[in-house]
């Protein structure tokens, strides 16, 4: 074992597959075994492996100007066009983009940008923010604070109260569902509790509100369809910022530019990472909306500077590199593919809601979970996690590379470029890993059904 310290990895189990080539939606494993790479690394990479474009772009932008900061007043080129490009595809109207190096980061700097904002309009008591149960935004002190999951909080001691972060329902509807509640009482008690919530913590201590459109690795939660726009009408009756972190809905992963369309929202604050430059080089992006950049330009100059940034804020190959990620999404019409190639694959993983293990099938465009249950019938759990556990083992055995989520939930993400085949080669490998895993869980005994 090396001298590693790996990040969201059972300690005891490291360095179980060892991935030495991509090649398009494929990797490869030391031992030359190949797999379809069904969740795009970890949600990212919506290009795939080996795209020649982009190479070419990082490598003759490292051999123009391979680093460049951007404190006191410096910038290049490359950033401010990507800047610009991003301000125009966001539907925040003359949104500013703060650059950092992942979703961690860039969460992390919302939640000081929204600080400041409040500190300087003179409302220092608006710094609370309204998070999910079972949410994920990160790792970071912050953003870990903001995630709701509780391997992620577990030995970490996390400053919640400190960080002033509240908690509301998830809108899971087959989770979170009492006895035979349908999806519109089910929204009408969710969305009262969070109303309860700002009134009584009251709405002039509270900055935000931050859901992921799509929850991911919360288990590929969807809300209902009447969720968010019921949601953001609360919020704007109470003065309360929308955040939308985008980091994995993001760039035609649900079937529109952004997951916020999907949703049918519009936000005032927007995460960005992950497929910004389909992962070849880290970059992140905190977007605001105009005036509240405006109100931070005056106090920082009676201070002499814009107190937060970091080493690598606007590095210019990840600039360059975001930048050809998105002249090819338009140039080749991705997100459209995207939209077809996701109701493919929605249609497919639907064949598998009648399969004795499947509780739920789930998803938007190109990012799907498929749950699976001890009891179909009354869509009882399995303990802990070890079901999901073994059915991503069966996965990879068979070639596909997945992620079990939200305890036993088997989420798909794959590469935006995947085809029909591909969706088909992805679905049938699938369908053997779950009669192994139904084999399994029967002769463990572990159905109650």
């Amino acid at each position: 074992m090396t001298s590693i310290i790996y990040p969201t990895t059972n300690l005891k189990h490291v360095e179980q597959l060892n991935i030495v080539k991509g090649e398009g939606i494929y990797v490869y494993d030391d031992a030359g075994n190949k797999y379809l790479e069904g969740l795009a690394g970890l949600w990212c990479a919506a290009l795939g492996y080996g795209n020649a474009e982009l190479i070419d772009a990082i490598t003759e932008q490292l051999k123009t100007l391979s680093y460049s900061h951007m404190f006191g007043g410096r910038t290049h080129k490359v950033v401010m066009q990507l800047a610009d490009k991003l301000s125009a595809m966001l539907p925040i109207e003359n949104g500013k983009v703060f650059f950092a190096n992942s979703g961690s980061e860039a969460n992390d700097s919302h939640m000081k940008m929204l600080r400041y904002y409040f500190n300087v309009t003179g409302e220092p008591q608006k710094k609370k923010i309204i998070a999910l149960e079972r949410a994920y935004h990160g790792v970071t002190l912050a953003s870990a604070a903001l995630t709701g999951l509780e391997a992620n909080h577990k030995h970490f001691s996390l400053p919640l109260e400190a960080l002033g972060i509240l908690r509301t329902d998830s809108p899971h509807y087959y989770r979170g569902r009492i006895d035979n509640e349908s999806e519109r009482e089910f929204c009408t008690r969710i969305i009262s509790n969070l109303e309860e919530l700002i009134v009584r913590e009251g709405p002039e201590t509270i900055a935000a509100f931050i859901a992921e459109p799509v929850g991911g690795a919360s288990g590929v939660v969807v809300a209902p369809d009447s969720y968010f726009p019921e949601v953001e009408t609360l919020l704007t009756k109470y003065d309360i910022m929308l955040w939308s972190d985008e980091v994995i809905c993001g760039f035609g992963r649900t079937g529109n530019d952004f997951g916020c369309q999907t949703m049918g929202f519009t936000p005032q604050l927007i995460t960005l990472a992950k497929q910004l430059s389909s992962a070849y080089i880290p970059i992140s992006a905190s977007v605001i909306p105009d005036y509240m950049y405006e109100a931070m330009v005056e106090p920082s100059a009676e201070v002499g500077v814009f107190g937060h940034g970091y080493t690598y804020t606007g590095h210019p190959a990840a600039c360059a590199a975001a930048l050809k990620t998105l002249e090819i999404y338009q140039r080749d019409n991705l997100f459209d593919h995207a939209r077809k190639m996701g109701e493919h694959m929605q249609q497919r993983l639907a064949e598998f809601s009648d399969h004795p293990l499947v509780g739920d099938v789930r998803g938007h465009g190109l990012i799907a979970a498929v749950e699976l249950v001890a009891n179909k019938k009354t869509g009882e759990s399995f303990a802990g996690a070890s079901v999901g556990a073994f059915a991503k083992q069966a996965c990879q055995d068979n070639g596909l590379l997945i992620r079990a989520v939200g305890g036993n939930s088997i989420a798909f993400c794959p590469p935006l470029i995947i085809t029909t085949e591909q969706i088909d080669e992805m679905v049938e490998k699938f369908s053997v890993a779950l009669q192994q895993t139904l084999d399994h869980v029967s002769k463990e005994g572990l159905l109650t059904s």
